[in-house]
């Protein structure tokens, strides 16, 4: 009994320090609240089961971002940061490749992309992968640019 006690004490310790573990990294990925900028800012987003890492962040106006993306996944993934008319063009996800467009990255397996992009206009401005079905699994996101 007391070999079954210490069991389930150990099973029990090492859920609850996953769970916490996961909420530590969640709310690390979580965290908008504090306004990135101004000036030149690097951002590390990891793509991992077709979501992002990051589901908002904030910055002020006129910081230019360095987006580096992270594909952890088996398939493609683009990443796509403007307003709405940008996304309105991708939104059929037919481009298989993005050439160096401010804002606009594809990213192959396993690999790294790199876009910049300036945040010039106040408000929220989207960030999403419009390949077919991936817009639809949650792959978007917003930037909060503050005065």
């Amino acid at each position: 009994m007391n070999v079954l006690v210490r069991g389930a004490v150990a099973t029990g310790v090492a859920v609850a320090t996953a769970l916490a573990g996961y909420a530590v990294a969640d709310a690390h990925h979580a965290d908008a609240s504090t306004a990135l900028g101004p000036g030149l800012v690097t951002v590390n987003v990891d793509i991992h089961y077709s979501h992002f890492s990051l589901s908002a962040l904030h910055v002020r106006q006129g910081t230019t971002v360095r987006f580096l993306i992270h594909n952890r996944d088996p398939i493609a993934h683009e990443f796509i940061v403007g307003p709405p008319s940008v996304h309105a063009l991708h939104q059929r996800g037919t481009h298989p490749a993005h050439p160096p467009v401010p804002g606009e990255v594809s990213v192959q397996p396993d690999d790294v992309g790199e876009t910049f992009y300036t945040f010039d206009d106040l408000g929220k401005t989207e960030f999403a992968c419009h390949l077919p079905g991936h817009l639809a699994f949650g792959m978007i996101g917003w930037v909060t640019v503050d005065p």
